[in-house]
């Protein structure tokens, strides 16, 4: 088996979190007389983290106050309901069992605040995972290796027999800025396109696809 470390990405990838972060975004927007956005808007916000997110939804020329305030609302109220609509993907709960059965270790690795991340993960994964790590202060965000690389460590996983799996551009670019390569999945928040123009190994366009490689 070439590899026997499975890192994933949270939203996007195991995760449908998408119309619970644009629920949560368009409170803000409405609470703060904020122009709302739509889901496709949300969509291709996400990818850096939620205070790249507020910064990218709010109307151009906002206040830092009124930025820190939005973000503030709409971080209370999505970890109030981050579950609302979220779902892991069809099959994925599969495909992490069967590369545990395999004996391999699996993780997840995302931009999603640190809390929420481990969180959601705990809701709909139980302890499936090895090691849960999101966006925390003391490392900067994806695409830096940061988080993956201490990941990797935690795990005393070989890197050479490592791999990322991930939804977006950002997800390719971590996994190679950390010397990995990278699976990217099509049922995510970024075309196929986006992921072959990044340079991603592999494409994959169900989770039982993952099991292959």
């Amino acid at each position: 088996m070439k590899y026997n470390t499975y890192i994933f990405d949270l939203d996007g990838t195991i995760l449908d979190t998408l119309l619970d972060l644009a629920n949560a975004v368009n409170f803000a927007m409405r609470a703060k007389d904020f122009p709302e956005r739509t889901t496709d808007e949300v969509r291709n916000f996400i990818g850096n983290g939620i205070k790249v997110l507020i910064k990218r939804a709010v109307p151009e020329n906002t206040s830092e106050d009124d930025y820190a305030e939005t973000l503030e609302i709409f971080t209370k109220y999505y970890l109030e309901h981050i579950a609302d609509n979220t779902k892991p993907y069809d099959g994925m709960i599969d495909v992490i069992n069967s590369l545990k059965e395999k004996g391999c270790k699996t993780a997840v690795v995302s931009n999603k605040a640190h809390i929420a991340a481990q969180a959601v993960v705990k809701d709909f994964f139980g302890d499936i995972f090895d090691i849960v790590v999101g966006k925390m202060d003391e490392f900067p965000s994806k695409p830096e290796p940061d988080s993956l690389l201490y990941t990797i460590k935690s795990l005393g996983a070989e890197k050479e027999k490592c791999i990322y799996i991930g939804d977006s551009d950002v997800d390719v670019l971590t996994a190679h800025n950390a010397g990995l390569e990278c699976i990217g999945v099509t049922w995510g928040n970024r075309d196929e396109d986006v992921l072959l123009t990044n340079g991603a190994e592999y494409i994959v366009h169900n989770p039982k696809e993952i099991l292959d490689i």
